[in-house]
């Protein structure tokens, strides 16, 4: 019986040995896979030029009239968000105000993501760029290359880019047509309910004929990029530059984000619920704070990911058609003067978040505007300009993308849409927010 215990005891304490190796093994082995991954990771990343030389003259004539214009004209306009103005990739005034939640005391910070909407759409024109300079695709190449059922002939990679595609906005079709508004609509929602209702369709026009903004352009391209890569959007975005960057609060959102994403809010600080678009991305939906799209900014005149060439597909101009100096090029929207200059940016508005990302490339100067409560003078940052240059005469952009809201009450605009159909099923009338 002794006998029988003793072995028992051996065989217990055999078996715990044997766990509690098999435990340090995987928890060394899982050390060194993760020691692996970081390593990988700092191998990727990008080491950016330091910022260059501002004397103390400009910098301070600079920092003071960006603080009054922020104390004077944009804080009270109700703005709740952040502002970051660069010189020679040097940050000249940086300040934020408000709350992530309203009311909250989560006070926004450097460290707060917001959503820029359509400033996101800079990110998925350069992610196709990276692979049309990778040779993984042309420019010209039609999107049925790569989609075999889109049934729109004549549509390529440029024309989407450079919102010359033609096609209708899937911000207004896809209820038009019937979708549950009780689900989400996803990118490839967007793809199939444009090819199997085009007959439905009035106003679909010729490609490469005019320019014309839609959000449906972007949400497509990001299908592209993950058709090319096989990898996710947000995943290829990730490897490709939020994490060789060092932009560690930028992400593509997702439904995972729903209860940790920085909400948006209208202009009276009502709360804007996410609705039935808001899981399409390419368009819209990175969120990101205004040092990160500095980095972004830096990173795209470094010329450490894209080439001179590639840099001057991207601004050059598509939209020729009406004399002045207002175009489009290849996810960016410029100022072209006639010297030859031009102010390179993006606007972004969905929901109660507006973004202004603008970029003068003579001056190296950069301006950045990410709010989470509607008002549209954040759009009104293209005042800074004339800091850098005389630029005090630029017309208002947002007119092109936006419709007319005042200030003063934007939640009475019902914004309808832009198509006629042969055969609606709903109201034309949608009150739906739009991304720019």
């Amino acid at each position: 019986m002794s006998f029988i215990r003793k072995t028992i005891l051996y065989l217990c304490l055999l078996l715990v040995f044997i766990l509690l190796f098999y435990f340090i093994y995987n928890q060394h082995k899982k050390a060194d896979g993760q020691l692996k991954n970081d390593l990988n990771e700092t191998e990727n990343i990008l080491k950016l030029p330091q910022p260059g030389f501002v004397s103390a003259y400009d910098s301070t004539k600079i920092h003071n009239a960006c603080l009054k214009w922020f104390d004077t004209v944009l804080k009270p306009a109700g703005f709740n968000g952040g502002i970051l103005v660069a010189k020679n990739n040097k940050i000249i005034f940086e300040a934020y105000t408000g709350t992530g939640h309203i009311p909250g005391n989560d006070t926004i910070t450097y460290k707060t993501p917001m959503h820029i909407a359509s400033v996101s759409k800079t990110f998925t024109a350069m992610a196709v760029l990276k692979l049309v300079q990778d040779g993984k695709l042309q420019l010209d190449d039609e999107f049925s290359k790569y989609f075999p059922t889109f049934n729109f002939p004549g549509v390529t990679i440029r024309c989407l880019l450079s919102h010359r595609s033609g096609l209708p906005n899937y911000n207004y079709y896809m209820e038009t047509f019937g979708w549950d508004k009780s689900r989400f609509v996803s990118n490839k929602d967007v793809f199939d309910y444009l090819v199997n209702h085009k007959a439905e369709m009035a106003d679909i026009t010729a490609p490469n004929t005019h320019f014309s903004y839609c959000n449906t352009n972007f949400a497509l391209l990001a299908l592209l990029v993950e058709k090319i890569t096989g990898e996710s959007y947000a995943e290829f975005l990730r490897n490709t530059f939020f994490i060789p960057l060092q932009m560690k609060d930028t992400y593509v959102f997702t439904l995972a984000d729903t209860l940790t994403a920085t909400p948006s809010y209208n202009w009276r600080g009502k709360i804007e619920p996410f609705n039935f678009l808001d899981q399409v991305y390419g368009d819209k939906n990175i969120y990101t704070t205004p040092q990160d799209l500095l980095i972004w900014d830096r990173a795209l005149k470094s010329k450490l990911i894209f080439t001179d060439t590639t840099l001057l597909e991207a601004y050059s101009p598509y939209s020729n058609e009406k004399p002045g100096i207002r175009n489009y090029g290849l996810g960016w929207r410029m100022y072209i003067f006639p010297d030859g200059n031009k102010i390179v940016y993006h606007n972004g508005w969905w929901h109660g978040s507006n973004a202004a990302f603008i970029r003068l490339l003579k001056e190296n100067a950069t301006i950045i505007v990410i709010g989470n409560k509607f008002t549209r003078t954040v759009y009104h940052a293209r005042a800074l300009t004339s800091l850098f240059g005389n630029y005090y005469k630029l017309e208002d952009e947002e007119q092109l993308e936006e419709p007319k809201i005042s200030n003063i009450n934007p939640d009475s605009v019902i914004i309808k849409p832009k198509l006629n159909f042969k055969k609606p099923t709903t109201k034309k009338g949608i009150n739906v927010n739009k991304s720019n």
